[in-house]
């Protein structure tokens, strides 16, 4: 029974090289980015985007949202990008956000992408370390109500 609905093919990413983790000679070489989910009391999920400068380890940007679609991480990244410059390269994984051609188109020519591999966060060590603090200082410490509380206690915390 062939009703001439078009099949929907599985998106394939490109194979990613394994990169050795390195650290950065000095500031702004490069930043790490990744999302992290939680849930408010009442069940409501929540994202959180957080930036890092590998160099110093220093949290640089934490935006929390309902949901973070790649513009609004193309607008973090220029609000970075006003206050202190951008860097030669950022170490993503392969969220949807990050493989958009929005995110792409803002930082050819500007960055440096560089994806780790799928189902390896271990490439992105210095991000992974940074969640697990603030998911234990922030995140599991709080039971929070709306996404207010959780922007000044994240912002406190940075």
């Amino acid at each position: 029974m062939r009703l001439g609905l078009k099949r929907k093919h599985k998106k394939r990413l490109p194979n990613r090289v394994r990169e050795a983790l390195q650290v950065p000679d000095s500031t702004n070489k490069t930043w790490s980015m990744d999302f992290m989910s939680d849930t408010l009391q009442h069940g409501r999920k929540i994202r959180v985007l957080n930036i890092m400068d590998d160099y110093n380890r220093e949290m640089l940007a934490i935006e929390v949202g309902l949901s973070i679609p790649a513009q609004r991480v193309v607008s973090v990244l220029q609000r970075l990008e006003e206050q202190r410059g951008l860097p030669e390269k950022i170490r993503v994984d392969n969220a949807p956000e990050f493989i958009v051609k929005v995110f792409q188109a803002y930082c050819k020519n500007k960055i440096l992408i560089q994806y780790i591999q799928s189902g390896k966060p271990t490439q992105n060590d210095y991000i992974e370390r940074l969640h697990r603090l603030f998911r234990e200082d922030v995140l599991d410490a709080h039971l929070f109500e709306d996404l207010e509380k959780v922007c000044i206690l994240a912002e406190d915390w940075r």
